[in-house]
């Protein structure tokens, strides 16, 4: 759970309210701090540290120094304080009033605090007077330590105010009672968005909105259990020409997520359902990045799709083109994704449709150099499909001819499992690496997992060169690495599906 969340006290009101409905209120408080936590291990850094700290005199030593430097330090050196410090100090006013404010509310509490009904009082206090007191631009705002439902009228001052101020990046999360609070339109006001992340609010209805309205400079757009309609999605795509980066997490209701953009370069779902996925026209779609539930994905026209996954054989349809993907589809101009260099599948060895689909699936992308596959578990195999039906299933023309690393995740030494590695081994001619991470949680002792393990060392390879190691997950909980919009949109790493 992320450190940086506070616990969540629940109000004798919706204490009782939940009770009425037979549920723990204690257990309700708990669920929704781990929902706060994977929002806040989502949202982006804010620019300012509560850990900085300004010393205008240095030990034992008269001089004021720091006020000697130039104004441009000087604003430099206020922009990276938290507020309390920057803003609250007399000493420091003027040369804050003239830097681009930087707010980060949660900062306004002492470290560790439960955001109470009292506490978020103080808060929207202290947010008011510093929003009012600053002439602006705004760079960089972070509200997420306030119960928005009793301040309704002011949260709608506060965006009129970013608004004209000119703010530039704007983290704005609901306090989670209650879940539906719906997001003033006053919002679309702020064109000066550069990057917006909203959670735990109910997405305002577009249809009554002008056609004018638009975010000109938005390039990066984060909803976490946001409820929101397609349409209402629809339109902020289509009404901000210069987004780049796209990211929903958590319960949004069941979408149609429909990519028509001449910017975007990565989209990223993360423990959401959506009943359908069409890349329609992203001529610059880098990454597309799917950690949860989607029960189809269209891949229309997107060229530059470098980096895909996990698609889940067993559960996501595949359509490439206007052809549905099925075991047994035969390769061909229309069914095929070029452009795709790392792929990530998840399958679960022990379910027979899930392993028929694997060949028609890796046909679709003919030049993956870089493979991750995640063996899933599953509780009741259907079948004990063995090494005789990847032979077969015939050439693969990625794994032939492309594949240099292949990382297998979730290891367990399943003889399913060994028989596709067999396979694989036997057919990959320019693998130069495989990365075998093993299972938290499988092997019960060092004697276990050398017998596990011990196979794949004898195995014949076609590419003799290649090497094998082995690893242990760095992440407890699997893929969480992905439930990080910072990762998977950060360009200079160039795989984000490494966990090991």
């Amino acid at each position: 759970m992320d450190t940086r969340v506070p616990p969540v006290p629940m109000g004798p009101a919706t204490a009782a309210e939940f009770r009425r409905r037979g549920h723990d209120s204690q257990e309700v408080e708990g669920l929704f701090a781990r929902v706060l936590s994977y929002i806040h291990h989502a949202l982006p850094d804010p620019p300012v540290s509560v850990d900085a700290r300004l010393f205008a005199l240095l030990p034992h030593d008269s001089v004021d120094r720091v006020s000697l430097l130039p104004d441009v330090v000087l604003r430099k050196v206020v922009s990276r304080l938290p507020v309390k410090d920057a803003a609250l100090s007399r000493r420091w006013r003027g040369v804050w009033c003239s830097t681009p404010l930087v707010l980060v509310d949660s900062h306004i509490l002492p470290s560790g605090t439960a955001v109470a009904c009292a506490d978020a009082r103080r808060v929207t206090s202290a947010v008011s007077r510093i929003l009012a007191a600053h002439p602006g631009p705004f760079r960089c705002v972070h509200l997420t330590s306030n119960y928005m439902e009793e301040f309704r009228g002011l949260l709608v001052r506060w965006l009129q105010i970013l608004a004209v101020k000119g703010i530039q990046e704007l983290v704005l999360v609901n306090r989670p009672w209650p879940l539906d609070l719906l997001l003033p339109a006053t919002f679309f006001g702020m064109a000066t968005l550069t990057r917006l992340y909203l959670g735990l609010w109910k997405f305002p209805d577009t249809a009554g909105l002008p056609r004018a309205t638009t975010f000109p400079n938005l390039r990066e757009l984060g909803l976490c259990n946001v409820f929101v309609e397609s349409r209402d999605l629809d339109f902020i795509l289509a009404r901000s020409p210069v987004l780049e980066t796209l990211c929903l997490k958590g319960k949004l209701r069941k979408l149609h997520l429909r990519l028509v953009s001449r910017s975007i370069r990565c989209v990223q779902i993360i423990g959401s359902f959506l009943e359908e996925i069409t890349v329609m026209d992203a001529p610059c779609l880098e990454r597309l990045i799917l950690s949860g539930d989607c029960a189809k994905l269209k891949i229309r026209n997107a060229p530059k799709l470098h980096l895909l996954g996990y698609l889940d054989a067993g559960n996501h349809v595949l359509e490439v083109g206007n052809t549905i993907i099925k075991a047994g589809t035969k390769a061909s101009p229309s069914t095929t994704v070029p452009s795709v260099k790392i792929l990530a599948l998840e399958v679960r060895f022990g379910v027979r449709n899930d392993v028929k689909m694997i060949p028609a699936i890796l046909r679709c992308f003919p030049n993956v150099e870089t493979l991750h596959i995640m063996s899933g578990e599953t509780d009741q195999p259907t079948d004990k499909l063995n090494l005789k039906f990847w032979q077969e299933s015939g050439a693969i023309e990625c794994i032939r001819s492309r594949v240099e690393l292949l990382v297998f995740h979730d290891f367990r030494g399943d003889r399913r499992e060994l028989s596709f590695l067999t396979f694989f081994f036997g057919s990959a001619l320019v693998l130069k690496k495989v990365v075998i991470v093993l299972a938290n949680g499988s092997f019960a002792s060092m004697e276990d997992i050398c017998s596990k393990v011990l196979p794949l060392g004898s195995m014949k390879r076609a590419s003799p060169g290649s090497s094998i190691m082995f690893a242990n997950s760095s992440d407890p909980e699997g893929v969480v690495n992905l439930w990080s919009f910072k990762r998977a949109s950060d360009f200079s790493l160039g795989d984000p599906f490494v966990s090991y």
